[in-house]
């Protein structure tokens, strides 16, 4: 399938909560197929929510395996309703996102998470994940709950910053 155009801030159903996913249906495996095609028309994103792409189903897709702060990974995660059970330590680093494509921020998240959540044949698994993986997860998840980076910026003047060589095209797919 074609990649999605990703819904941009202030686009108000970024900050809708998003509905449970009570099995694995045609839609529910067409949404998948569309984020895993939107997340790969977009290099180097590690991560994408089914809201982003105007689907409010509780439903992520993270892979960090490429990128430089990966660190130890699961590799492809593609999760459906997960929640975070357990966060532990603290880390500051500077995140991006799709949706917001001319800024970054620095931004304050658990080092460590637990994340329970049903994997695409809609079976119970618990995911341990430390450092960017983790980052990346809590990111997505906030998505869902209608949670953006800039709701968790301290200091707009202090931890804000342009995009550096911000390509306009970011936000659209790849022709």
């Amino acid at each position: 399938m074609p990649a999605q155009t990703i819904l941009l801030y202030p686009d108000p159903r970024l900050k809708e909560i998003s509905a449970p996913v009570t099995a694995v249906t045609a839609e529910i495996r067409s949404i998948v197929r569309n984020l895993l095609d939107t997340m790969k028309a977009h290099p180097g994103s590690v991560g994408i929510a089914a809201p982003q792409i105007g689907e409010l189903k509780r439903i992520i897709v993270v892979d960090v395996s490429g990128h430089k702060r990966a660190g130890n990974h699961h590799g492809l995660l593609i999760l459906l309703n997960p929640v975070i059970r357990e966060r532990d330590g603290e880390q500051i680093g500077r995140e991006g996102c799709l949706s917001i494509p001319d800024y970054t921020a620095r931004i304050r998240r658990a080092a460590r998470i637990r994340v329970e959540a049903y994997d695409f044949s809609f079976s119970s698994i618990c995911i341990d994940a430390s450092g960017f993986e983790a980052v990346a997860l809590q990111h997505e998840i906030d998505h869902l709950n209608g949670v953006l980076f800039l709701d968790r910026v301290a200091s707009l003047k202090l931890d804000l910053f342009p995009r550096k060589n911000y390509l306009p095209q970011l936000a659209r797919p790849k022709e």
